[in-house]
């Protein structure tokens, strides 16, 4: 009787035990009797339950999961900028104008050229990837960087070709790109012997790309801290082409392969380079077809195409300009009130005449077609396939007004032989500033 009590609180507390030693009791049901065997499956039942309730919290787990799959499916996009820079790492050269190509993510001057492509193909990634490729390898190949190192001969060169800048200050401020201009100026008239200037095609090609990548040098890429987008572009440079003392009656078949060949480099290899092109001391019947072509060329394009018949009032021009008073920096040849372009003008590296031992002189201005100083950027179809199918037609329209152009009864045979040629240029340059829109 006295060991009842105590075993009463013992009863008591079995249930607690139970509950708190379960897991043991089903780890030691085997060596238990076949009732007490009963008791485990019991309890085995409320352990299933959670079990099945943690089925649901499972699934809804997993569900998020599935919601979340999508999103790792939509990983960041790569963008066009970041695929044309995939694609000249795999390329390899490590340049293009000078510029070493870095993460266009990070590095302004880099995503400039990517997004020049860009826009030279109206956005379309693979046309854009195809140039890059092709430019990639042409630079490989020819070395630019090297070529505006070279010394070219001063008899064939001196002259020619000419790049002055400008500045709104004295100190250029890379952050605001429109307070620097650069211009390049092609003055074939100077040339003294035409077939030795042009006739060696392969010099002829050099001299100009190291002109190109002089010119490129002042624009400044490389310290370049604002990006560019396919409607705001400030790096690009003004082209002066000028006809003074020009033929419009003779053709030159090394002048005309040169140009041709030019034209194929510039417009695969320099892309959204040009700003304005002017051609100055051009006959007076290139104003008509200009007035003309306005009729039939788009805006944009037109906007780009100058033709003066007096290289004096070029000044004029740039009264728009972020650079105060440009016009009157120029030099005085264009209306400027700077000194001459020889003097003021910068040119590829040039060696002493061989025979004098003394820099040579441009003689007098030799005869040369119209071609000679506006093809450089005619279209190639392969090399400049952007040109638009309306300015083609405005090209071709331009026939007519050689037709209606004024002769002189002495001279009409002369004059017409002139004004076709003259209008045939024209038509070729309308069709060139077509192709220089997206060059």
């Amino acid at each position: 009787m006295s060991d009842k009590p105590v075993e009463t609180p013992a009863a008591e507390a079995k249930p607690a035990e139970v509950v708190a030693e379960a897991p043991a009791a089903v780890e030691a049901a085997p060596a238990e009797a076949t009732p007490a065997a009963a008791a485990p499956a019991a309890n085995e039942a409320p352990s299933a339950a959670p079990a099945e309730e943690a089925k649901p919290a499972e699934e809804a787990a997993a569900a998020p999961a599935a919601e979340e799959k999508p999103a790792a499916e939509e990983k960041p996009t790569v963008t066009p900028i970041q695929a044309l820079y995939a694609a000249a790492l795999e390329n390899g050269h490590p340049e293009i104008w000078g510029v070493t190509l870095a993460d266009p993510a990070t590095d302004v001057p880099s995503q400039i050229i990517f997004q020049k492509y860009l826009n030279a193909n109206d956005g379309d990634l693979d046309k854009a990837k195809d140039q890059l490729l092709k430019t990639l390898a042409w630079r490989a190949k020819n070395k630019p960087l090297e070529l505006l190192k070279r010394v070219y001969n001063r008899n064939k060169f001196a002259g020619l070709g000419y790049v002055t800048s400008y500045t709104a200050e004295e100190t250029y401020d890379p952050s605001v790109p429109e307070t620097k201009e650069v211009f390049t100026w092609n003055v074939y008239g100077n040339a003294t012997k035409i077939d030795e200037t042009f006739g060696d095609l392969q010099e002829f090609l050099d001299w100009r790309v190291a002109l190109m990548e002089l010119a490129l040098q002042d624009l400044s890429l490389g310290t370049a801290t604002k990006a560019i987008t396919a409607d705001y572009d400030p790096y690009k440079i003004y082209q002066v082409h000028d006809y003074k003392s020009i033929s419009f009656l003779r053709q030159s078949p090394h002048v005309k392969t040169a140009s041709t060949e030019t034209i194929k480099v510039f417009a695969q290899n320099y892309p959204e380079l040009l700003k304005e092109k002017f051609f100055v001391n051009v006959p007076a019947i290139m104003g008509f077809v200009y007035a003309f072509m306005k009729l039939f060329v788009a805006a944009k394009t037109i906007k780009k195409f100058h033709p003066m018949s007096n290289g004096g009032n070029l000044h004029a021009e740039f009264g728009s300009s972020s650079i105060q008073g440009l016009g009157q920096r120029l030099p005085k040849e264009y209306g400027g009130k700077a000194g001459e372009l020889k003097t003021l003008g910068k040119e590829t590296q040039l060696e002493v005449d061989p025979a004098t031992k003394s820099p040579a002189v441009a003689g007098p201005a030799a005869a040369v077609p119209a071609a000679a100083a506006a093809e450089e950027a005619k279209p190639v179809e392969e090399a400049a396939p952007a040109a638009k199918t309306e300015e083609a037609a405005a090209a071709a329209a331009v026939d007519p007004v050689a037709a209606a152009a004024p002769a002189e009864p002495a001279a009409e045979a002369t004059t017409v032989a002139a004004a076709e040629t003259t209008t045939k240029a024209a038509a070729e340059t309308t069709t060139e500033v077509a192709a220089e829109t997206k060059a």
